[in-house]
Formats: structure tokens, C-alpha cells, sequence
């Protein structure tokens, strides 16, 4: 048996025998969910885990954690690992032991099983230190459902500095695939985002004389649909590009027309030169339009994050690692996502692989979406994760 060989079989058998472990610090947080940047309680949890594998964890971006495993000549070589620990604004359906605790919090996105997974990679690799040169930096992240997003704010506070990673891996659940499987993509992978907040200002009055009205209404209907053309023939075809209104707020009557409407949508693409370019199309389109109808419009456009781009070469390397590790039969090509994800803060610091995570169980359970009532997993994902990422961090600093 190889070096590699013996060290792949090590990290197997040590994430089979915390498998257990890993998904009882999982349904632990799944039941203690806390919003973006309040996971304070989180944090000391994973803080005080990270203690007991005897590292010296320290706080950052207030409700972030970073810990160093340091295995011999410790200056040789970084490699960063990213895992996010907010939950979502939404009331769990699930009927389980582990059910969430704090009414209309849930960890619908698998950021309970990011940060478990992250915390058994962690225990792994701090046995194996005499395996390994180099550094692994672990960074337990606050906020990625929130702007301005907790990688922003690490990233600021010097999270990718002393020591300087040569590259950041994350994952991701995906209940598409498997428990077992996991896909990547290299190059870019996931759309920038960007919310839109606007409001069109009429003249409000009673249905049955418009002539005496400014129908916000009727202007507000004309931008939604004249809004779509950006898209469809400003945008080029091969250039992928989402804008949706998904929030429209008409505080009328059937009989009373209001003095304003208010809409919320967002814009969501792959590349940041047309992003900017979009924003002055829209602006223009939204006022200039509402000015025609006799009305007037506000556009708020708050600046979310850039789309998120997998280096090819680190990409390619993590994939053969990936299928030494699992099989080639279980590694799969994923399709660009029109999702966001504030791990793209990182991709633009930093060579960065960003790949998901099976966790659907064989027989189609546990295949609710993220961002739903009824999302869970396979508790063999846990297993895989973290041994997977232990082994791809390993051959990332033999590099």
C-alpha cells in the first residue's frame, strides 16, 4: 500500500468512527438555529468543540470563529476551509427529534451540516498532523443569508492574511444528488446578486373615475414587463442573466386606486463589467418610463455578491482527488447555478473550489430544496463529508 493509499484509508476509517459524533453536533445546531450574525450561541458551541481538539480558536467578524491546525513545518504551505453557520427566517415542518427549538428559525440551507461537516474535518485532520506539512486554516463564517454577507467582513478583517492561504475550499449541500456523490464545476459557477427595491409614486383615487387619477398600478405593470427586455435584448444570449420581481405591493381596494407601489426583485448574473451595465439600463428604463406615464419612480439597488468563479486548475485537482477518494461514478458534473453565495467573496480573494454535497438518501427521501420548511438529509452525508474534505485538503498541500 502507498503513502497515499494508507493515508486515504486512515481518513475513512476516522470519519467512520466519528460518523455518529459529526451528526449529533448536527442535529444539536439544527435544533439551536440562529439568524444572521446572531449566532453567538453558535459560535461558542463551535468554539468550544474546536477547544477540545486542543487548537486556540479566535473570534472574528464578531460572531465568525478561525482556528489553525498546523502539521509539520507549518509554514510551508495554507490551505483555508470555509463553512457558514446562520439559519433561515422559517418555520421547520419537519417531525423529527431534532426539530428546531427557536419558532420561525430553521437551518432550511444545510448550514448545520456545513459546519458539523467542517468540525469533523476538523478532528480528523488534528490526527493527523504528523501526515501532513503545511497549515490548514478552518474559518467558521457568520451571515451568508445576509448583505452585506460574513465573507465580505472576514475577508476585511484580514481572515485570508497570516498566514495567507494558497487556496479556499468550501461545500455545499444538494439534495439533487445523492448521499455519496458530490459535483463541481470548474470556472464560474454561481451568479452575482443584486436586490431591487423600487417604489412608483401616482395619484391614488376611486376605480370607477381614472381620468381624476395617476395610476401607480398600470405604470408599475409596464416597468415589470419593459424590464424584462434588459434581459432579453441588451444582455447577449450566451451571457447568462435573471432579473425577477418577486414582491409587488398595491395597498388598494378593488375599488381604490392607491398613491403608490411597492416592488422588490433581483438581479443575478455572470459577469461583473455587464452587472454595472445593467443597473444603468434599468435605472434609466424605470425613470424614464414612469416619467412618460405622468409618474415618478425610485430605484434602490443594493450591491449583493459577485458571482462566484472555481479555478480551473484547483477545480481539476480537487476533482481527481474527489474521484480517488469516492470513485469516478460519483462525481458529477454540475450545470452553472443562478443561486448566490457569498463564498464568491472569497473566490475573487483567492483561488477557491466551491462543490456540493449529496445529501438526498437513495429511495428520494430527504430531497426537499433548500430554503423549504421540510428540508433534511441522509445522515450518511456526514460521514462523506467530512473525510472527503480532509483528504482533498491534504492533497491540496502536498502541492
Amino acid at each position: 500500500m502507498s503513502s497515499a493509499e494508507s493515508v486515504l484509508h486512515k481518513i475513512k476509517s476516522l470519519a467512520a468512527a466519528a460518523a455518529a459524533d459529526t451528526n449529533a453536533i448536527r442535529q444539536h445546531l439544527h435544533a439551536h438555529p440562529e439568524l444572521s450574525f446572531a449566532e453567538v450561541n453558535t459560535a461558542a458551541f463551535v468554539t468550544e468543540q474546536l477547544r477540545q481538539l486542543g487548537l486556540q480558536p479566535t473570534p472574528m467578524a464578531n460572531t465568525g470563529v478561525v482556528a489553525l491546525i498546523e502539521g509539520r513545518n507549518p509554514g510551508a504551505r495554507t490551505v483555508a476551509l470555509r463553512a457558514d453557520m446562520d439559519a433561515l427566517p422559517i418555520q421547520e415542518q419537519n417531525d423529527v427529534p431534532y426539530k428546531s427549538t427557536n419558532p420561525g428559525v430553521m437551518h432550511a440551507c444545510g448550514h448545520d451540516v456545513h459546519t458539523s461537516s467542517l468540525l469533523g474535518t476538523a478532528r480528523i485532520l488534528s490526527q493527523l498532523r504528523d501526515e501532513f506539512e503545511g497549515t490548514v486554516k478552518l474559518i467558521f463564517q457568520p451571515g451568508e443569508e445576509l448583505l452585506p454577507g460574513g465573507a465580505s467582513l472576514m475577508i476585511k478583517e484580514g481572515v485570508l492574511e497570516n498566514p495567507r492561504p494558497a487556496s479556499v475550499m468550501g461545500q455545499h449541500v444538494f439534495p439533487m444528488l445523492p448521499a455519496g456523490k458530490v459535483g463541481l464545476r470548474p470556472g464560474r459557477y454561481m451568479a452575482s446578486t443584486d436586490e431591487l427595491y423600487l417604489t412608483v409614486r401616482g395619484k391614488g383615487g376611486h376605480g370607477a373615475m381614472p381620468e381624476q387619477n395617476l395610476d401607480p398600478v398600470l405604470v408599475a405593470a409596464h416597468i415589470i414587463v419593459a424590464a424584462q427586455q434588459i434581459v432579453s435584448r441588451r444582455a447577449s444570449p450566451k451571457l447568462p442573466s435573471v432579473l425577477s420581481f418577486g414582491k409587488v405591493i398595491a395597498n388598494g381596494a378593488t375599488n381604490v386606486i392607491p398613491n403608490e407601489v411597492y416592488i422588490e426583485g433581483t438581479f443575478r448574473t455572470l459577469n461583473e463589467e455587464w452587472r454595472r451595465e445593467a443597473h444603468g439600463h434599468l435605472r434609466k428604463l424605470v425613470e424614464g418610463l414612469a416619467e412618460s406615464m405622468g409618474a415618478t419612480a425610485e430605484l434602490e439597488i443594493r450591491y449583493g455578491y459577485p458571482y462566484l468563479e472555481n479555478e480551473p486548475a484547483l477545480t481539476a485537482r480537487t476533482r481527481a482527488a474527489a474521484e480517488a477518494y469516492l470513485g469516478a461514478e460519483n462525481v458529477i458534473e454540475l450545470d452553472q447555478w443562478m443561486a448566490a453565495e457569498d463564498f464568491a467573496y472569497f473566490s475573487q480573494a483567492a483561488d477557491a473550489c466551491f462543490y456540493r454535497l449529496g445529501t438526498r438518501s437513495e429511495d428520494g427521501r430527504h430531497a426537499s430544496s433548500v430554503h423549504t420548511p421540510t428540508f433534511d438529509i441522509d445522515p450518511k452525508a456526514l460521514e462523506v463529508g467530512p473525510g472527503l474534505m480532509a483528504w482533498l485538503t491534504l492533497q491540496e498541500l502536498a502541492q
